[in-house]
């Protein structure tokens, strides 16, 4: 076991792990957030994607030990500390991103990473930027949408400052 110090959505987490554990573990076990998905076990569909000192990183490839002092920010961690969600997390909900909502976290993060590289990106840009994402409801047409959506600041995003907050 060795000893690992992290912070998670700006909480400090301290755990001892083998060296095997893997960082998705982590955020789930110790930080106790189930935002994170594991739903491959292979690298292959995106939905355990976290922001790793603000580079997207699937969690569930990343052995916790890596991460050592790194600031991790999960899907919960994009909503603000009043609970108002990101600007990212309102576009989905506006342009119904989403079905099952099983890849979503991953979905959202990706695409906030992008945004963070790229504020103004085609819809070429945002659908190669998503190839490590799969989703199996959907054919992404409203998941690009909204990220195109979150990229146009002229959209309000608004539409009930009531489902804004994140109830957590």
């Amino acid at each position: 076991m060795q000893s690992l110090t992290l912070e998670i959505n700006g909480a400090r987490v301290r755990s001892d792990v083998e060296a095997r554990t893997l960082l998705v573990d982590v955020i789930r076990r110790e930080g106790r957030l189930t935002g994170t998905h594991v739903g491959c076990d292979t690298s292959q569909c995106g939905a355990c994607m976290v922001l790793v000192d603000g580079e997207q990183v699937k969690a569930c490839t990343m052995l916790a030990l890596e991460a050592e002092g790194a600031h991790i920010t999960t899907i919960e961690g994009l909503a603000g500390a009043d609970g108002r969600l990101s600007r990212m997390q309102r576009a989905f909900r506006k342009y119904h991103a989403l079905q099952c909502g099983f890849c979503t976290p991953g979905m959202i993060i990706s695409a906030t990473a992008l945004l963070q590289r790229n504020p103004s990106p085609s819809e070429a840009e945002i659908r190669h930027h998503l190839e490590g994402n799969i989703c199996r409801c959907t054919g992404y047409h409203n998941i690009v949408r909204a990220i195109r959506g979150a990229a146009d600041l002229t959209d309000p995003l608004d539409d009930s400052a009531e489902l804004e907050t994140l109830h957590v």
